[in-house]
């Protein structure tokens, strides 16, 4: 089923036609948040899509997770126990250079989205968000060209 919504992030002023699930069955996706409520309703709004989404609560266990396996695409809280979200994201390029990482943060301020920002992060989704701000960054993330270690420096 495809649906429009308009782009998560304000500065954007596309619509984004949403027909992710079926593109996202063919993806491995991780997402890394400190919130068991966020992690079990994601991880059943998925399910009912036909998709999964791998949850996972520390940035230490996705680092095991991405040594152990391939993902499409990484999703890390930025506010997390131990290391933050933004380290973690860090980090992984190193480990998985293709993955498209996305940073959830209700701390948008400038300076996290610049820091994101110089490593090579391009999407953000804020809290609180909803399922169609979710989907649109995971669309927009899927669609990106591609981010490269020589793109991000």
């Amino acid at each position: 089923m495809k649906r429009l919504y308009p782009a998560a992030d304000s500065t954007l002023s596309e619509t984004i036609e949403m027909d992710l699930f079926p593109e996202l069955k063919n993806l491995r996706v991780l997402l890394v948040d400190d919130d068991e409520w966020i992690r079990h309703s994601l991880g059943l709004y998925f399910e009912g899509e036909g998709c999964h989404i791998h949850t996972l609560e520390t940035a230490e266990e996705g680092m095991e997770a991405i040594k152990a396996e391939e993902f499409d695409v990484v999703i890390a809280d930025y506010r997390l126990s131990g290391m933050d979200g933004l380290e973690f994201l860090r980090l992984i390029r190193g480990i998985s250079p293709k993955a498209k990482r996305v940073l959830v943060t209700a701390y948008g301020n400038e300076d996290i989205i610049t820091r994101a920002r110089e490593l090579g992060i391009r999407d953000f989704i804020r809290k609180p968000f909803t399922s169609r701000a979710f989907e649109a960054s995971l669309k927009r993330s899927i669609r990106s060209q591609g981010q490269t270690a020589s793109e991000e420096g």
